[in-house]
């Protein structure tokens, strides 16, 4: 019995592994209000190597609609403020001395609803993800019934606690999407 769990242990790592992923890709997605995840993907050429711009410099949300960026260093404010202009966010930075700050422009009704279509999407997609887990650890547990490891009714109780599992993650997912779309449609 001992497979089974690492099978469902294993199905919930990866189950979870899709949630996580959903949950980064919709931080990007710009919403009208300042949020500092919003530059995680962003890179910035410190010391030769390509960084997140929060490990060169302070990120801050000053206001709902304001990020204020301090670089550690004065000479990254023209790579900083590059690499912001050439990200795919569309945002202009503003800058006053060595603090680069970003206005948040306010979201038009049409950008809203094409922008809870991506948050559809990307749900889908993590639903799809989830139920590909499931098919896996499904697949797992019938080659343990074909080796006679397990019996019949072994496999029909563990594929009932891998549906649960994969049910209550797909329940995560809506979660998160809904969150996101209130979030946008809010504003």
């Amino acid at each position: 019995m001992s497979d089974v769990n690492s099978i469902k242990n294993d199905a919930t790592k990866r189950m979870q592994k899709s949630v996580d992923t959903l949950k980064s890709e919709l931080m990007k997605l710009r919403t009208g209000r300042a949020n500092a995840a919003l530059l995680d993907h962003v890179r910035v050429e410190y010391y030769g190597s390509e960084v997140p711009i929060s490990q060169a410099a302070s990120v801050t949300v000053e206001d709902a609609r304001t990020i204020s960026i301090t670089p550690w260093e004065k000479s990254l404010v023209g790579a900083i403020e590059k690499a912001i202009l050439t990200s795919d966010l569309g945002l202009t930075p503003n800058t006053a001395g060595t603090t680069i700050r970003i206005v948040m422009p306010p979201l038009t009704e049409e950008r809203r609803r094409d922008l809870t279509k991506v948050v559809r999407s990307e749900a889908e997609s993590a639903k799809v993800a989830i139920r590909n887990v499931r098919r896996d650890a499904n697949q797992a547990i019938k080659d343990l019934e074909k080796a006679k490891q397990i019996s019949a009714d072994d496999v029909k109780r563990a594929e009932a606690e891998i549906q649960k599992l994969t049910d209550q993650f797909v329940a995560k997912v809506d979660e998160v999407a809904g969150a996101k779309e209130k979030e946008l449609l809010s504003m």
